[in-house]
């Protein structure tokens, strides 16, 4: 899977778990995308086919940020103050659920042992 890493999970060491596992990974870090707005993001990682991997938890506005436009949002999940154990443990997980399915097209909420899966909303014609 092509990951883009938000500079809120840009830790080197969560990325190198991540290309352990056979992830490529980029982060915003090493690309000099730090504080680039979400919306120019989320298109950056559309024009480079790449998941997004984040704990910004406006990704998972699923109107705002449409899941089956993208290769996948992925917003993890953390206890208040996280220590690297958290990271290590969320990704963890996050990479044992890379391995069973595909987040092409979904959003992942993903906690320590949890993934929560959901896909666009469906809007009613009366709502648009």
């Amino acid at each position: 899977m092509n990951i883009k890493l938000d500079e809120n999970m840009g830790s080197l060491r969560v990325a190198t778990l991540l290309r352990l596992a056979g992830h490529d990974v980029a982060t915003v870090r090493e690309q000099g995308l730090v504080s680039t707005s979400d919306e120019e993001l989320i298109d950056i990682c559309r024009s480079e086919a790449r998941c997004l991997v984040t704990t910004d938890r406006g990704f998972g506005n699923r109107l705002k940020y449409q899941p089956s436009k993208y290769r996948g949002i992925i917003v993890v999940r953390l206890p208040p103050s996280p220590v690297f154990e958290d990271y290590r443990a969320v990704t963890e997980t996050l990479i044992a659920g890379l391995e069973a399915a595909d987040v092409t097209g979904k959003l992942w909420i993903v906690r320590q042992g949890n993934i929560q899966e959901y896909q666009d909303i469906e809007v009613k014609d009366e709502d648009k």
